[in-house]
Protein backbone atom coordinates (compact mmCIF):
# COMPACT_ATOMS: atom_id res chain seq x y z
CA UNK A 1 0.00 0.00 0.00
CA UNK A 2 1.69 3.50 -1.00
CA UNK A 3 1.65 6.11 1.04
CA UNK A 4 -0.37 8.18 -1.33
CA UNK A 5 -3.28 6.12 -0.32
CA UNK A 6 -3.40 6.59 3.09
CA UNK A 7 -4.98 9.74 4.33
CA UNK A 8 -3.06 12.83 5.98
CA UNK A 9 -0.74 11.80 8.90
CA UNK A 10 -1.47 8.49 8.17
CA UNK A 11 1.37 5.76 7.72
CA UNK A 12 1.80 2.40 7.48
CA UNK A 13 4.49 0.54 10.06
CA UNK A 14 5.71 -2.25 10.17
CA UNK A 15 3.65 -3.43 12.87
CA UNK A 16 0.49 -1.40 11.80
CA UNK A 17 -1.28 1.52 10.85
CA UNK A 18 -0.24 4.80 12.68
CA UNK A 19 -1.53 8.44 13.16
CA UNK A 20 1.47 10.30 13.73
CA UNK A 21 1.40 14.42 13.11
CA UNK A 22 4.22 16.18 14.61
CA UNK A 23 3.71 17.23 18.24
CA UNK A 24 1.53 14.47 18.96
CA UNK A 25 2.07 11.53 20.49
CA UNK A 26 1.90 8.72 18.03
CA UNK A 27 -1.33 6.44 18.03
CA UNK A 28 -1.51 3.47 16.60
CA UNK A 29 -5.42 2.44 15.21
CA UNK A 30 -7.36 -0.65 16.44
CA UNK A 31 -9.29 -0.97 12.84
CA UNK A 32 -8.21 -2.33 9.72
CA UNK A 33 -7.66 0.20 7.01
CA UNK A 34 -10.35 1.08 4.95
CA UNK A 35 -13.70 0.03 7.55
CA UNK A 36 -15.85 2.05 8.41
CA UNK A 37 -14.59 1.81 11.72
CA UNK A 38 -11.62 2.55 10.65
CA UNK A 39 -12.94 5.85 9.10
CA UNK A 40 -14.52 6.98 12.12
CA UNK A 41 -11.50 6.51 14.13
CA UNK A 42 -9.42 8.89 11.90
CA UNK A 43 -12.54 11.44 12.00
CA UNK A 44 -12.81 10.66 16.04
CA UNK A 45 -8.72 11.55 15.77
CA UNK A 46 -8.65 14.68 13.91
CA UNK A 47 -12.51 16.20 15.75
CA UNK A 48 -10.46 15.74 19.00
CA UNK A 49 -12.73 12.86 20.36
CA UNK A 50 -9.67 10.72 20.66
CA UNK A 51 -6.55 13.28 20.10
CA UNK A 52 -3.37 11.88 21.17
CA UNK A 53 -1.43 13.47 24.22
CA UNK A 54 0.53 15.87 22.91
CA UNK A 55 4.37 15.66 24.11
CA UNK A 56 7.21 18.25 23.31
CA UNK A 57 9.82 15.62 22.34
CA UNK A 58 10.52 12.15 21.86
CA UNK A 59 12.54 11.52 24.32
CA UNK A 60 12.97 8.56 26.96
CA UNK A 61 12.09 10.87 29.68
CA UNK A 62 8.33 10.96 27.42
CA UNK A 63 8.85 7.57 26.86
CA UNK A 64 9.07 6.22 30.29
CA UNK A 65 6.14 8.62 31.23
CA UNK A 66 3.71 7.06 28.19
CA UNK A 67 4.66 3.38 29.42
CA UNK A 68 3.49 4.31 32.75
CA UNK A 69 0.16 5.28 31.84
CA UNK A 70 -0.23 1.81 29.51
CA UNK A 71 -2.56 -0.67 30.12
CA UNK A 72 0.73 -3.47 29.74
CA UNK A 73 2.15 -1.12 33.26
CA UNK A 74 -0.94 -1.61 34.52
CA UNK A 75 -1.12 -5.52 34.23
CA UNK A 76 2.37 -5.49 36.26
CA UNK A 77 2.59 -7.25 39.49
CA UNK A 78 2.63 -4.63 42.11
CA UNK A 79 6.37 -6.18 42.87
CA UNK A 80 6.93 -6.36 39.45
CA UNK A 81 6.30 -3.05 38.74
CA UNK A 82 8.45 -1.87 41.89
CA UNK A 83 11.21 -3.48 40.48
CA UNK A 84 10.50 -1.94 36.49
CA UNK A 85 10.61 1.64 38.28
CA UNK A 86 13.96 1.35 39.80
CA UNK A 87 15.47 0.69 36.41
CA UNK A 88 12.84 2.91 34.22
CA UNK A 89 14.42 5.72 36.57
CA UNK A 90 18.01 4.62 35.94
CA UNK A 91 17.20 4.90 32.13
CA UNK A 92 15.34 8.71 32.78
CA UNK A 93 18.56 9.68 34.57
CA UNK A 94 21.36 8.52 32.26
CA UNK A 95 19.35 9.70 29.21
CA UNK A 96 16.19 11.16 29.74
CA UNK A 97 16.87 13.74 26.72
CA UNK A 98 17.91 11.22 24.19
CA UNK A 99 16.32 10.11 21.57
CA UNK A 100 15.36 6.71 21.73
CA UNK A 101 14.56 6.26 17.93
CA UNK A 102 18.37 7.15 17.39
CA UNK A 103 19.27 3.96 20.20
CA UNK A 104 20.86 1.35 18.46
CA UNK A 105 22.36 -1.76 18.92
CA UNK A 106 25.21 -1.30 20.07
CA UNK A 107 24.10 1.43 22.39
CA UNK A 108 22.43 -1.55 24.34
CA UNK A 109 25.50 -3.86 24.51
CA UNK A 110 27.74 -0.66 25.85
CA UNK A 111 25.23 -0.10 28.44
CA UNK A 112 24.70 -3.48 29.38
CA UNK A 113 28.86 -3.83 29.43
CA UNK A 114 29.23 -1.21 31.69
CA UNK A 115 27.71 -2.55 34.16
CA UNK A 116 29.11 -5.68 33.83
CA UNK A 117 30.93 -6.02 37.33
CA UNK A 118 27.17 -5.95 38.62
CA UNK A 119 25.51 -9.05 36.72
CA UNK A 120 22.39 -8.95 38.05
CA UNK A 121 21.71 -5.04 37.42
CA UNK A 122 23.20 -5.31 34.00
CA UNK A 123 20.88 -8.18 32.76
CA UNK A 124 17.63 -7.10 34.71
CA UNK A 125 18.13 -3.13 33.55
CA UNK A 126 18.38 -5.42 29.77
CA UNK A 127 15.32 -6.95 30.08
CA UNK A 128 13.11 -4.04 31.32
CA UNK A 129 14.87 -1.76 28.40
CA UNK A 130 13.53 -4.30 26.02
CA UNK A 131 10.22 -4.28 27.23
CA UNK A 132 10.82 -0.32 27.08
CA UNK A 133 11.77 0.03 23.39
CA UNK A 134 8.99 -2.74 22.50
CA UNK A 135 6.18 0.02 23.87
CA UNK A 136 8.72 2.89 21.65
CA UNK A 137 7.91 0.26 18.70
CA UNK A 138 4.33 0.43 19.54
CA UNK A 139 3.86 3.87 19.61
CA UNK A 140 5.23 4.25 16.22
CA UNK A 141 8.46 5.80 17.15
CA UNK A 142 10.61 3.58 15.79
CA UNK A 143 10.91 0.78 13.73
CA UNK A 144 12.64 -1.59 15.40
CA UNK A 145 13.55 -2.60 18.72
CA UNK A 146 17.37 -2.79 19.08
CA UNK A 147 17.40 -4.22 22.74
CA UNK A 148 15.87 -7.68 21.08
CA UNK A 149 18.06 -10.66 20.92
CA UNK A 150 20.98 -8.84 23.20
CA UNK A 151 22.14 -11.67 25.45
CA UNK A 152 21.96 -11.47 28.93
CA UNK A 153 25.53 -11.59 30.73
CA UNK A 154 26.51 -15.33 32.21
CA UNK A 155 26.91 -15.01 35.87
CA UNK A 156 29.33 -17.56 38.14
CA UNK A 157 27.22 -19.96 39.98
CA UNK A 158 24.85 -18.80 41.61
CA UNK A 159 24.53 -21.17 45.18
CA UNK A 160 21.48 -22.75 45.58
CA UNK A 161 18.99 -22.08 47.92
CA UNK A 162 18.50 -25.21 50.85
CA UNK A 163 15.92 -26.19 53.45
CA UNK A 164 17.15 -24.14 56.81
CA UNK A 165 19.02 -27.32 58.72
CA UNK A 166 16.81 -28.20 61.79
CA UNK A 167 19.73 -26.39 64.78
CA UNK A 168 18.71 -23.42 62.91
CA UNK A 169 14.91 -23.82 62.97
CA UNK A 170 15.39 -24.46 66.49
CA UNK A 171 17.90 -21.66 67.00
CA UNK A 172 15.22 -19.28 65.27
CA UNK A 173 12.47 -20.43 67.49
CA UNK A 174 14.73 -20.21 70.72
CA UNK A 175 15.84 -16.26 69.72
CA UNK A 176 11.76 -15.33 68.64
CA UNK A 177 9.26 -17.05 71.01
CA UNK A 178 5.73 -17.10 71.06
CA UNK A 179 4.47 -14.12 70.55
CA UNK A 180 6.70 -11.79 68.66
CA UNK A 181 6.11 -11.31 64.79
CA UNK A 182 9.14 -13.27 63.76
CA UNK A 183 8.43 -16.36 65.04
CA UNK A 184 4.91 -16.21 63.91
CA UNK A 185 5.49 -15.29 60.31
CA UNK A 186 8.48 -18.09 60.03
CA UNK A 187 5.29 -20.75 61.66
CA UNK A 188 2.93 -19.29 58.75
CA UNK A 189 5.71 -19.80 55.58
CA UNK A 190 6.98 -23.49 56.62
CA UNK A 191 4.43 -25.07 57.92
CA UNK A 192 2.05 -23.78 54.95
CA UNK A 193 4.68 -23.83 52.35
CA UNK A 194 3.56 -20.41 50.90
CA UNK A 195 5.77 -17.72 49.63
CA UNK A 196 6.04 -14.50 52.05
CA UNK A 197 4.20 -12.14 50.10
CA UNK A 198 1.23 -14.30 50.08
CA UNK A 199 1.95 -15.22 54.19
CA UNK A 200 1.74 -11.18 54.65
CA UNK A 201 -1.46 -10.86 53.33
CA UNK A 202 -3.06 -13.60 55.03
CA UNK A 203 -5.71 -12.83 57.01
CA UNK A 204 -7.87 -13.95 60.23
CA UNK A 205 -11.33 -14.59 58.24
CA UNK A 206 -8.86 -16.64 55.75
CA UNK A 207 -8.65 -19.42 58.78
CA UNK A 208 -11.73 -21.91 58.26
CA UNK A 209 -12.37 -25.53 59.69
CA UNK A 210 -8.66 -25.82 61.18
CA UNK A 211 -7.07 -24.88 57.93
CA UNK A 212 -5.98 -21.35 56.17
CA UNK A 213 -7.97 -20.60 53.00
CA UNK A 214 -5.82 -18.79 50.46
CA UNK A 215 -5.16 -17.51 46.94
CA UNK A 216 -1.82 -17.48 45.45
CA UNK A 217 -0.56 -14.15 44.11
CA UNK A 218 1.44 -15.51 41.80
CA UNK A 219 -0.68 -18.79 40.11
CA UNK A 220 -4.13 -17.38 41.33
CA UNK A 221 -4.74 -21.56 42.47
CA UNK A 222 -6.68 -21.20 45.62
CA UNK A 223 -5.51 -23.95 48.15
CA UNK A 224 -7.03 -24.73 51.31
CA UNK A 225 -4.28 -25.91 53.89
CA UNK A 226 -4.33 -27.27 57.39
CA UNK A 227 -2.85 -25.94 60.14
CA UNK A 228 0.21 -27.98 62.07
CA UNK A 229 0.05 -27.86 65.26
CA UNK A 230 3.47 -26.29 65.66
CA UNK A 231 1.54 -22.94 63.83
CA UNK A 232 -1.76 -23.13 65.79
CA UNK A 233 0.55 -22.54 69.16
CA UNK A 234 1.84 -19.76 67.32
CA UNK A 235 -1.44 -18.11 66.57
CA UNK A 236 -3.37 -18.89 69.49
CA UNK A 237 -0.96 -16.28 71.26
CA UNK A 238 -0.96 -13.87 68.28
CA UNK A 239 -2.43 -10.71 68.87
CA UNK A 240 -5.88 -9.86 66.84
CA UNK A 241 -5.33 -5.64 66.38
CA UNK A 242 -6.06 -6.17 62.56
CA UNK A 243 -8.11 -8.51 59.91
CA UNK A 244 -4.43 -9.76 59.01
CA UNK A 245 -2.36 -12.27 61.10
CA UNK A 246 0.83 -10.64 60.91
CA UNK A 247 0.90 -7.04 60.81
CA UNK A 248 2.95 -3.98 61.41
CA UNK A 249 4.45 -2.76 64.69
CA UNK A 250 1.11 -0.41 64.97
CA UNK A 251 -1.38 -3.54 64.74
CA UNK A 252 -2.95 -1.02 62.36
CA UNK A 253 -2.21 -2.77 58.69
CA UNK A 254 0.00 -6.45 57.45
CA UNK A 255 3.39 -6.49 57.77
CA UNK A 256 5.43 -5.56 54.42
CA UNK A 257 7.81 -7.08 53.04
CA UNK A 258 10.75 -4.38 53.77
CA UNK A 259 9.98 -4.61 57.20
CA UNK A 260 9.71 -8.38 57.24
CA UNK A 261 12.91 -8.91 55.78
CA UNK A 262 14.70 -6.23 57.50
CA UNK A 263 13.52 -8.25 60.90
CA UNK A 264 14.14 -11.75 59.53
CA UNK A 265 17.74 -10.50 58.41
CA UNK A 266 18.79 -9.73 61.93
CA UNK A 267 17.53 -12.78 63.59
CA UNK A 268 19.68 -14.77 61.01
CA UNK A 269 22.52 -12.59 61.68
CA UNK A 270 22.47 -13.37 64.99
CA UNK A 271 21.80 -16.92 65.23
CA UNK A 272 24.84 -17.37 62.18
CA UNK A 273 21.59 -18.34 59.22
CA UNK A 274 22.57 -15.80 56.42
CA UNK A 275 22.94 -18.46 53.92
CA UNK A 276 19.39 -18.85 54.80
CA UNK A 277 16.29 -16.61 53.84
CA UNK A 278 12.91 -15.95 54.19
CA UNK A 279 12.59 -17.65 50.75
CA UNK A 280 14.35 -20.95 52.27
CA UNK A 281 11.45 -21.70 54.24
CA UNK A 282 9.14 -23.16 51.51
CA UNK A 283 11.97 -25.33 50.54
CA UNK A 284 11.63 -26.58 54.31
CA UNK A 285 7.87 -27.11 53.75
CA UNK A 286 8.29 -29.32 50.52
CA UNK A 287 11.20 -31.26 51.93
CA UNK A 288 9.76 -32.25 55.18
CA UNK A 289 6.48 -33.28 53.25
CA UNK A 290 9.06 -35.61 51.00
CA UNK A 291 10.70 -37.11 54.03
CA UNK A 292 7.55 -38.19 55.61
CA UNK A 293 6.77 -40.23 52.65
CA UNK A 294 4.68 -37.55 50.65
CA UNK A 295 4.22 -38.30 46.89
CA UNK A 296 4.56 -35.02 44.24
CA UNK A 297 0.75 -34.62 44.51
CA UNK A 298 0.60 -34.85 47.71
CA UNK A 299 3.55 -31.78 47.95
CA UNK A 300 1.82 -29.84 45.30
CA UNK A 301 -1.33 -29.77 47.36
CA UNK A 302 -0.11 -27.67 50.11
CA UNK A 303 2.33 -25.53 48.21
CA UNK A 304 0.62 -25.31 45.36
CA UNK A 305 3.61 -26.01 43.17
CA UNK A 306 3.91 -27.21 39.39
CA UNK A 307 5.30 -31.06 39.50
CA UNK A 308 8.73 -29.22 38.32
CA UNK A 309 9.05 -27.13 41.03
CA UNK A 310 8.15 -29.98 43.48
CA UNK A 311 11.23 -31.22 42.10
CA UNK A 312 13.35 -28.60 41.84
CA UNK A 313 13.01 -27.84 45.27
CA UNK A 314 13.31 -31.33 46.99
CA UNK A 315 16.51 -32.73 44.52
CA UNK A 316 18.78 -32.52 47.27
CA UNK A 317 16.74 -34.24 49.71
CA UNK A 318 14.92 -36.13 46.73
CA UNK A 319 18.70 -37.30 45.67
CA UNK A 320 19.47 -38.44 49.42
CA UNK A 321 16.75 -40.27 50.34
CA UNK A 322 17.28 -42.36 47.09
CA UNK A 323 20.78 -42.67 47.27
CA UNK A 324 19.76 -44.52 50.92
CA UNK A 325 17.30 -47.15 49.60
CA UNK A 326 19.73 -47.60 47.06
CA UNK A 327 22.68 -48.26 49.41
CA UNK A 328 20.57 -50.04 51.26
CA UNK A 329 18.87 -52.47 48.45
CA UNK A 330 22.77 -53.02 47.48
CA UNK A 331 23.68 -54.47 50.77
CA UNK A 332 20.85 -56.29 51.17
CA UNK A 333 21.53 -58.16 47.87
CA UNK A 334 24.46 -58.86 48.55
CA UNK A 335 23.57 -60.05 52.13
CA UNK A 336 21.37 -62.35 50.08
CA UNK A 337 24.06 -63.62 48.01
Amino acid sequence: MAKRELPKYVYRQRNGIYFQRRGWASQKFKNEFGSPEFWKEYADILGGKEKPQRVTSRNFRALVKIYHKSPKYARLKTRTALDYDKYLEFFVSIMGDANPAAMKRKDVIRMRDSNAHKVYFANYSLRVLRVLMEHCVDLGWRETNPARGVAELKSEAVKQREPWPRELLDAFRETCPLGTRERLVMELCVCTGQRIGDVLEMRWSDIQEGAIVLQQNKTKKVLWVPILPELQAALDVAKRNSVFIVTNERGTNSWSYRGASHAVREVRKKIGALDYDIHSWRYNAACELLEAGCEDDLIAAVTGQSPAMVLHYTKKVRQRLRAIQAQRMRTEQKQNV
